[in-house]
């Protein structure tokens, strides 16, 4: 009979994510002093401690309600929460991020596994493509594909098709009596080069801030350390050549200048809403996933049709953090945009940044 798990941890598999809080101390058979974690055990050893399939789906987890990566080593006394997604899968590179042998064999198996299942799901796949585009299914047309594409063995190249880096039909070639004729590749310096279409949107010149104790229409500069845009509290700094700042009311530099410069502030107000755009920078942390970076710039740039003038993102054993520069509206459109992003199935937190003095 099977072993039922221990009092003390709760769990709930669902069709996103696993929830397993528990107590360290009654981890079994890590280590048989008082039951705790072996030395350096990480967020997955724990994950396939529980159970196989937990390990297999594990993304990450949550640490006293902070995300972790799969590398992070567990202390006593810790919360963990794991979180899985059904379409995670064991990768290489997490043997180097577990410390006990009963993980190492159950990611090993998996590989394997998963490896051969691949593999099949791939041979099917394309001799169903080879069929479809008239090609004989024989040895001689798959080496002719493989080697196309450098790939080194039939196998690989079913391995490759089934996880999606290779797309078939979007292979260049014709056919003779059944077998690839491969066109001859383009002569040194004769490539195309690529367009790269981009989105302007023409701004007015009309402000639309209201600055001093009448609430004037004044020449004035936004401020580069809080970057204020339509819709925030704000208010009117005159700096020493005379010219108006905008700040933002929770501007990191608004304490001091309050206390030493009062008497320079001004009252500003927004008086409606902007047509110039205005460039916003946003981090955003998360769980690292499948078509994850896809989601995020299709929200962008085509859900809410903002216009991004640069994004970058990376990964760190399986959570990832990102920073987007985007041009908006006003703050009522940066929050729908913010919001909008939190609902990305992975995202765990999207933040504006405040900008560099």
């Amino acid at each position: 009979m099977a072993r039922k798990p221990h009092h003390a941890l709760r769990g709930r598999l669902l069709d996103r994510a696993t929830l397993l809080l528990i107590r360290p101390a009654a981890w079994p058979g890590c280590r048989a002093a008082r039951g705790a974690p072996a030395q350096g055990a990480t967020t997955l050893d724990f994950a396939f401690k529980v159970h196989t399939k937990v390990g297999e789906k594990c993304l990450g987890g949550k640490v006293n309600h902070k995300l972790v990566p799969l590398s992070y080593q567990l202390s006593s006394g810790d919360q963990i929460e794991i979180l899985t997604n059904k379409r995670q899968r064991p990768k290489e590179e997490w043997l180097k991020f577990v410390v006990t042998s009963h993980a190492r064999n159950k990611i090993r198996h998996a590989l394997k596994e998963d490896t051969r299942k691949r593999a099949s799901e791939g041979r099917i796949t394309v001799e169903k493509w080879m069929k479809k585009v008239q090609i004989h299914t024989t040895t001689e047309n798959t080496e002719s594909l493989y080697r196309k594409l450098k790939l080194t063995s039939a196998q690989e190249l079913y391995h490759e098709v089934a996880v999606g880096y290779v797309k078939l039909d979007e292979l260049k070639f014709k056919v003779k009596q059944g077998k690839f004729v491969w066109p001859k590749g383009p002569k040194p310096g004769t490539s195309p080069k690529t367009a790269v279409a981009t989105k302007f949107i023409k701004s007015q010149k009309e402000d639309t801030l209201l600055i001093g104790e009448n609430l004037q229409k004044i020449d004035y500069t936004l401020a580069g350390c809080c970057n204020p845009i339509p819709g925030d509290d704000v208010f009117g700094f005159i700096t020493v050549s005379g010219g108006i700042k905008i700040h933002r009311e929770n501007c990191s530099n608004a304490t001091n200048m309050l206390s030493k410069y009062a008497y320079r502030m001004m009252k500003a107000r927004w008086s409606s809403k902007a047509a110039q755009q205005f460039e916003v920078k946003l981090q955003f942390t998360g769980i690292d996933d499948l078509g994850l970076v896809n989601q995020i710039t299709q929200i962008i740039s085509e859900d809410m049709e903002v216009n991004m003038r640069a994004i970058s993102m990376e990964t760190h054993d399986g959570i990832f953090r990102g920073f987007v520069s985007v041009l908006i509206m006003n703050k009522s459109h940066l929050e729908d945009l913010i919001t909008k992003l939190k609902n990305v199935s992975g995202v765990h937190s999207v933040e504006r940044v405040k900008a560099e003095s």
